[in-house]
Protein backbone atom coordinates (compact mmCIF):
# COMPACT_ATOMS: atom_id res chain seq x y z
CA UNK A 1 0.00 0.00 0.00
CA UNK A 2 1.62 3.51 -1.26
CA UNK A 3 1.44 5.71 1.53
CA UNK A 4 3.99 8.94 2.39
CA UNK A 5 4.26 10.47 5.98
CA UNK A 6 6.84 13.16 7.44
CA UNK A 7 10.62 11.56 9.15
CA UNK A 8 9.60 13.62 11.65
CA UNK A 9 10.02 11.26 15.13
CA UNK A 10 6.53 11.18 16.05
CA UNK A 11 5.46 9.83 12.53
CA UNK A 12 8.04 7.12 12.35
CA UNK A 13 7.46 6.44 16.03
CA UNK A 14 3.75 5.78 15.38
CA UNK A 15 3.87 3.88 12.41
CA UNK A 16 7.33 2.18 13.23
CA UNK A 17 4.88 -1.32 13.58
CA UNK A 18 3.24 -1.26 10.41
CA UNK A 19 6.48 -0.52 8.26
CA UNK A 20 8.54 -3.41 9.63
CA UNK A 21 5.42 -6.08 9.27
CA UNK A 22 4.64 -6.21 12.74
CA UNK A 23 0.72 -5.66 12.73
CA UNK A 24 -0.62 -9.19 12.24
CA UNK A 25 -2.60 -8.97 8.55
CA UNK A 26 -1.65 -5.51 7.63
CA UNK A 27 -0.13 -5.34 4.32
CA UNK A 28 3.17 -4.58 3.51
CA UNK A 29 4.02 -0.82 3.28
CA UNK A 30 5.85 1.19 -0.20
CA UNK A 31 7.06 4.54 1.96
CA UNK A 32 7.75 7.93 0.61
CA UNK A 33 9.27 10.11 3.49
CA UNK A 34 7.99 13.71 2.68
CA UNK A 35 7.84 17.21 4.83
CA UNK A 36 3.86 17.99 4.88
CA UNK A 37 4.31 20.60 2.77
CA UNK A 38 5.40 18.03 0.08
CA UNK A 39 2.43 15.71 1.47
CA UNK A 40 0.32 18.78 1.47
CA UNK A 41 0.70 19.56 -2.76
CA UNK A 42 0.81 16.06 -3.45
CA UNK A 43 -2.88 15.97 -2.09
CA UNK A 44 -4.23 18.21 -3.75
CA UNK A 45 -2.77 17.64 -7.18
CA UNK A 46 -3.10 14.11 -9.42
CA UNK A 47 0.18 12.29 -7.76
CA UNK A 48 -1.41 11.63 -4.44
CA UNK A 49 -0.88 8.45 -3.10
CA UNK A 50 -3.48 6.11 -1.64
CA UNK A 51 -2.19 7.26 2.19
CA UNK A 52 -0.78 9.96 3.17
CA UNK A 53 -0.10 12.25 6.40
CA UNK A 54 -1.16 15.60 5.45
CA UNK A 55 -1.89 19.18 7.50
CA UNK A 56 -5.38 19.61 8.92
CA UNK A 57 -4.95 22.94 7.63
CA UNK A 58 -5.15 21.35 3.81
CA UNK A 59 -7.98 19.13 4.43
CA UNK A 60 -10.64 21.64 2.64
CA UNK A 61 -8.96 21.30 -0.66
CA UNK A 62 -8.56 17.72 -0.88
CA UNK A 63 -11.81 16.60 0.81
CA UNK A 64 -13.49 15.83 -2.41
CA UNK A 65 -10.36 13.16 -3.41
CA UNK A 66 -9.72 12.08 0.51
CA UNK A 67 -11.48 11.03 3.72
CA UNK A 68 -10.22 11.54 7.05
CA UNK A 69 -8.77 8.62 9.29
CA UNK A 70 -9.73 8.46 12.57
CA UNK A 71 -6.45 7.77 13.77
CA UNK A 72 -2.37 8.19 13.52
CA UNK A 73 -2.64 11.52 13.31
CA UNK A 74 -1.33 14.47 15.49
CA UNK A 75 -3.58 16.79 17.71
CA UNK A 76 -2.32 17.98 21.49
CA UNK A 77 -2.30 20.51 24.44
CA UNK A 78 0.69 22.22 24.72
CA UNK A 79 2.35 21.63 21.32
CA UNK A 80 1.67 24.88 19.27
CA UNK A 81 3.52 26.47 17.00
CA UNK A 82 5.66 29.92 18.63
CA UNK A 83 5.63 33.14 17.23
CA UNK A 84 9.64 34.02 17.94
CA UNK A 85 11.18 37.74 17.57
CA UNK A 86 15.07 38.64 17.91
CA UNK A 87 13.71 40.33 21.57
CA UNK A 88 11.20 41.71 23.45
CA UNK A 89 7.94 42.62 22.16
CA UNK A 90 4.34 43.07 21.81
CA UNK A 91 1.59 41.53 19.01
CA UNK A 92 1.16 45.70 18.34
CA UNK A 93 5.20 45.37 17.16
CA UNK A 94 4.36 43.17 14.38
CA UNK A 95 1.70 45.45 12.92
CA UNK A 96 2.78 45.70 9.21
CA UNK A 97 5.72 44.01 9.73
CA UNK A 98 7.66 41.01 7.72
CA UNK A 99 6.63 37.46 9.49
CA UNK A 100 8.13 34.33 8.21
CA UNK A 101 6.09 30.88 8.29
CA UNK A 102 7.43 27.06 7.18
CA UNK A 103 3.82 27.63 5.13
CA UNK A 104 1.11 28.78 4.37
CA UNK A 105 -1.26 25.41 4.10
CA UNK A 106 -0.52 24.42 7.53
CA UNK A 107 -2.33 24.77 11.09
CA UNK A 108 0.56 27.36 12.53
CA UNK A 109 -0.15 29.17 9.91
CA UNK A 110 -4.13 29.44 10.31
CA UNK A 111 -3.92 29.65 13.92
CA UNK A 112 -0.94 32.60 13.46
CA UNK A 113 -3.64 34.14 11.10
CA UNK A 114 -6.73 34.39 13.53
CA UNK A 115 -4.43 35.04 16.05
CA UNK A 116 -2.89 37.81 14.56
CA UNK A 117 -6.87 39.14 13.25
CA UNK A 118 -7.42 39.01 17.44
CA UNK A 119 -4.97 40.98 18.43
CA UNK A 120 -2.66 43.36 15.79
CA UNK A 121 -3.97 46.51 14.89
CA UNK A 122 -4.16 46.61 11.08
CA UNK A 123 -2.77 43.20 10.77
CA UNK A 124 1.08 42.30 10.27
CA UNK A 125 2.65 43.08 6.61
CA UNK A 126 3.91 40.53 4.24
CA UNK A 127 3.89 36.66 4.74
CA UNK A 128 7.34 34.95 3.82
CA UNK A 129 6.79 31.58 3.02
CA UNK A 130 10.64 29.93 4.12
CA UNK A 131 11.92 26.64 4.74
CA UNK A 132 11.54 26.00 8.14
CA UNK A 133 15.17 25.72 9.13
CA UNK A 134 16.15 29.10 7.76
CA UNK A 135 13.40 31.26 9.77
CA UNK A 136 15.21 31.01 12.79
CA UNK A 137 18.43 32.07 11.52
CA UNK A 138 16.66 34.59 9.73
CA UNK A 139 14.90 36.12 12.61
CA UNK A 140 18.13 36.25 14.52
CA UNK A 141 20.05 38.16 11.75
CA UNK A 142 17.14 40.67 11.66
CA UNK A 143 16.29 39.38 7.44
CA UNK A 144 12.29 38.75 9.30
CA UNK A 145 10.64 40.83 11.85
CA UNK A 146 9.44 37.47 13.08
CA UNK A 147 8.90 33.98 12.94
CA UNK A 148 6.68 31.19 12.92
CA UNK A 149 8.09 28.13 14.29
CA UNK A 150 6.59 24.49 15.05
CA UNK A 151 7.51 20.84 15.86
CA UNK A 152 11.57 20.92 17.43
CA UNK A 153 11.76 24.74 17.29
CA UNK A 154 9.46 24.67 20.53
CA UNK A 155 12.67 22.99 22.41
CA UNK A 156 15.60 24.64 20.70
CA UNK A 157 14.81 28.90 19.99
CA UNK A 158 16.52 29.61 22.96
CA UNK A 159 20.09 27.85 21.50
CA UNK A 160 19.37 31.03 18.71
CA UNK A 161 18.90 33.82 21.29
CA UNK A 162 15.08 33.86 20.34
CA UNK A 163 12.47 35.36 22.58
CA UNK A 164 8.50 33.39 22.37
CA UNK A 165 6.41 36.44 21.65
CA UNK A 166 3.31 33.84 21.84
CA UNK A 167 2.34 30.30 21.99
CA UNK A 168 -0.86 29.85 19.39
CA UNK A 169 -1.43 26.70 21.19
CA UNK A 170 -1.83 28.44 24.17
CA UNK A 171 -3.99 30.84 22.92
CA UNK A 172 -6.01 28.51 21.02
CA UNK A 173 -6.87 26.29 24.31
CA UNK A 174 -7.84 28.97 25.91
CA UNK A 175 -9.93 30.49 23.41
CA UNK A 176 -11.90 27.27 22.65
CA UNK A 177 -10.87 25.00 25.73
CA UNK A 178 -9.93 22.49 22.57
CA UNK A 179 -6.81 20.67 21.46
CA UNK A 180 -4.68 21.60 18.08
CA UNK A 181 -5.23 20.12 15.36
CA UNK A 182 -1.74 19.99 13.38
CA UNK A 183 -1.78 16.44 10.93
CA UNK A 184 -3.65 13.96 9.36
CA UNK A 185 -3.92 10.82 8.02
CA UNK A 186 -6.11 10.83 5.17
CA UNK A 187 -6.90 7.58 2.47
CA UNK A 188 -8.22 8.00 -1.19
CA UNK A 189 -12.29 8.02 -0.92
CA UNK A 190 -11.96 5.31 -3.91
CA UNK A 191 -10.51 3.03 -0.66
CA UNK A 192 -13.52 3.85 1.51
CA UNK A 193 -14.23 0.15 1.84
CA UNK A 194 -10.64 -0.77 3.60
CA UNK A 195 -10.69 2.74 5.75
CA UNK A 196 -12.13 0.62 9.12
CA UNK A 197 -8.86 -1.76 8.40
CA UNK A 198 -6.33 0.79 7.78
CA UNK A 199 -7.43 2.49 10.89
CA UNK A 200 -7.54 -1.11 12.92
CA UNK A 201 -3.88 -1.46 11.75
CA UNK A 202 -2.46 2.39 12.42
CA UNK A 203 -3.99 2.01 16.24
CA UNK A 204 -2.01 -1.47 16.44
CA UNK A 205 0.98 0.24 15.35
CA UNK A 206 0.37 3.10 17.68
CA UNK A 207 -0.20 0.38 20.65
CA UNK A 208 2.87 -1.50 19.54
CA UNK A 209 5.16 1.69 19.85
CA UNK A 210 3.76 2.56 23.45
CA UNK A 211 4.36 -0.98 24.68
CA UNK A 212 7.43 -1.53 22.63
CA UNK A 213 9.18 2.08 22.68
CA UNK A 214 12.88 0.54 21.96
CA UNK A 215 11.72 -1.44 19.08
CA UNK A 216 11.63 1.76 17.26
CA UNK A 217 14.39 3.84 18.30
CA UNK A 218 16.98 3.51 15.83
CA UNK A 219 14.25 3.29 12.88
CA UNK A 220 13.17 6.94 14.51
CA UNK A 221 16.73 8.33 15.04
CA UNK A 222 18.01 7.28 11.69
CA UNK A 223 14.90 9.58 9.91
CA UNK A 224 14.95 12.43 13.14
CA UNK A 225 17.57 14.76 10.60
CA UNK A 226 20.41 14.78 13.31
CA UNK A 227 18.36 15.55 16.15
CA UNK A 228 19.68 14.67 19.77
CA UNK A 229 17.91 11.85 21.22
CA UNK A 230 16.55 13.77 24.44
CA UNK A 231 14.76 15.98 21.88
CA UNK A 232 13.67 12.79 19.94
CA UNK A 233 12.15 11.55 22.83
CA UNK A 234 10.40 15.02 23.56
CA UNK A 235 8.74 15.45 20.28
CA UNK A 236 7.39 12.02 20.68
CA UNK A 237 6.02 12.89 24.04
CA UNK A 238 4.31 16.01 23.21
CA UNK A 239 2.80 14.69 19.53
CA UNK A 240 2.38 10.93 20.35
CA UNK A 241 -0.99 10.98 22.49
CA UNK A 242 -4.36 9.97 22.91
CA UNK A 243 -5.72 11.82 20.25
CA UNK A 244 -3.21 9.50 18.26
CA UNK A 245 -5.28 6.40 18.80
CA UNK A 246 -8.55 7.56 18.13
CA UNK A 247 -9.72 11.05 17.30
CA UNK A 248 -12.89 11.18 19.27
CA UNK A 249 -15.34 13.80 19.48
CA UNK A 250 -12.69 16.35 21.44
CA UNK A 251 -10.84 16.07 18.30
CA UNK A 252 -13.04 16.32 16.01
CA UNK A 253 -14.75 19.38 17.55
CA UNK A 254 -11.19 20.83 17.31
CA UNK A 255 -10.84 20.17 13.58
CA UNK A 256 -14.52 21.52 12.89
CA UNK A 257 -13.56 24.82 15.07
CA UNK A 258 -10.16 25.21 13.31
CA UNK A 259 -11.50 24.48 9.87
CA UNK A 260 -15.03 26.48 10.24
CA UNK A 261 -13.11 29.58 11.76
CA UNK A 262 -10.67 29.21 8.70
CA UNK A 263 -13.59 28.98 6.00
CA UNK A 264 -15.35 31.80 7.61
CA UNK A 265 -12.60 34.39 7.72
CA UNK A 266 -11.31 33.11 4.15
CA UNK A 267 -8.15 31.31 5.12
CA UNK A 268 -9.76 28.30 3.41
CA UNK A 269 -12.20 27.31 0.80
CA UNK A 270 -15.53 26.81 1.95
CA UNK A 271 -16.62 23.19 2.56
CA UNK A 272 -19.27 21.34 4.10
CA UNK A 273 -18.37 19.68 7.81
CA UNK A 274 -20.00 16.81 6.81
CA UNK A 275 -16.93 15.86 5.22
CA UNK A 276 -15.05 15.91 7.82
CA UNK A 277 -16.72 12.58 9.16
Amino acid sequence: MPIAFSPCPNDTFVFHALVHGLVPGAPQLDVTYADIDITNRLAAGPDGLDVMKISYAALPWVLGDYALLPCGGALGRGCGPLVLTAGAATPADLAGKRVAVPSDRSTAYLLFRLWAAQTIPGGVGEIVVMPFHEIMPAVRDGAIDAGLVIHEARFTYPNYGLTMLTDLGSWWETDTGLPIPLGAIVIRRSLLPERDKLAGWIRASVEYAWAHPEASRGYVLEHSQELAPEVVQAHIDLYVNSFTAELGEDGYAAVEALLGRAAKDGLVPAFDLILLR
